[in-house]
This record gives C-alpha cells, sequence and structure tokens, in this order.
C-alpha cells in the first residue's frame, strides 16, 4: 500500500495494491494495523456511512463538534468524486487552508481526514458511490457546517454544469462568520 501525506499536516491518502485478473479484482480498503504502524490514533470506527450522487452533487462541507467530532476515512466505490477538507483547527499554523483529492472507484484510494477538518465532496460522476467510516455516531446536535463556495477559502471544486446542493448546506456559514470548535 503506497501512502502519501498532503501538506495540511494529518491528512494521508492511501492507495492500494489492486490484484486484477480475468475475474475482477481485489484489494484490502482499510487495515488497522497499517494505521497504528503510521502512528495515526487508534479509532473505534462506530459507523459507516453510504451515499449515491448524481455528478454536480455537491455534499459539505461538514463536521460535528466536540465531544462528538469525527474523524473519516472517506472512499468511492463507483465513478470518480473530488474530496476536500477545510482545517478547522484554531491552533494550526494551516488554520482556513484546503486540501482536495480525486478519489476514483479504479485507483481504489482512501482518504484520511482526522478530527478538525471540515469535509466534504462533488460528484464528477453520475451515480457516484461514496462510502466512509466515521470515529463517531451522527449526532444533529453537534453537527456544524461551513460554506462550501465561500469565496474566502478559495476552493477551485473543478467540475462543469450547475452544482447541485443541498438547502441546508446553503445556509452554512463562512469561515469569517464560523467559531471553530477545534
Amino acid at each position: 500500500m503506497q501512502v502519501i501525506t498532503h501538506p495540511l499536516p494529518g491528512l494521508l491518502e492511501f492507495r492500494p495494491r489492486i490484484f486484477g485478473d480475468d475475474r475482477g479484482a481485489f484489494f484490502e480498503s482499510f487495515s488497522a494495523r497499517t494505521m497504528e504502524g503510521l502512528g495515526l490514533p487508534h479509532h473505534d470506527w462506530v459507523q459507516d456511512n453510504q451515499s449515491s450522487s448524481k455528478a454536480g452533487t455537491v455534499r459539505g462541507l461538514h463536521f460535528q463538534r466536540p465531544p462528538h467530532a469525527q474523524a473519516k476515512l472517506v472512499r468511492v466505490a463507483q465513478g470518480r468524486a473530488l474530496d476536500v477538507v477545510v482545517d478547522l483547527r484554531r491552533d494550526s499554523p494551516t488554520f482556513g487552508q484546503h486540501a482536495k483529492v480525486e478519489l476514483t472507484a479504479a485507483l481504489g484510494n482512501v482518504f484520511y481526514v482526522p478530527v478538525g477538518f471540515a469535509h466534504g465532496f462533488v460528484a464528477l460522476e453520475d451515480n457516484t458511490l461514496f462510502l466512509y467510516k466515521c470515529s463517531d455516531y451522527y449526532t444533529p446536535a453537534a453537527e456544524g457546517g461551513l460554506l462550501w463556495n465561500d469565496p474566502a477559502l478559495g476552493i477551485a471544486w473543478s467540475f462543469e454544469g450547475e452544482a447541485l446542493v443541498s438547502p441546508k448546506d446553503l445556509i452554512l456559514p463562512t469561515l469569517a462568520e464560523l467559531e471553530s470548535p477545534f
């Protein structure tokens, strides 16, 4: 498995070795041993989520406030998505900066997002199947978010056409309006 670090501390991308033959393909999408070997915090992954999206669907940028903050392990099982995270850790030298990773079913790549980041993605193909593990349960009272297209973030979402965004995500605060809980 190849491990790729990103400029924002704590973010890791895993690219598994894919074994293919005339029957199809196999790869290991998660290994606690690999995560522990990299010195990542031990997470008891408690919830798996899945969404299916049309091309141009933007989901995010979301987070949960402590004590229900979530680390996430995200991947795409079908299609392609541009995954985006924003550093919300107040004491971080990269506070307010973002990172992007294109997740594809063909690569099988997995992105580790630690606690303290807002997370979102845009589906780049119809029927994109997005999967993610969470280190804490969804708790409605703890949910928070950041406006996906806040100009101050400077995120180039890199998709064509009209964004499909939920009404709930359209009214999230900008970074300047957000009091970060991290």
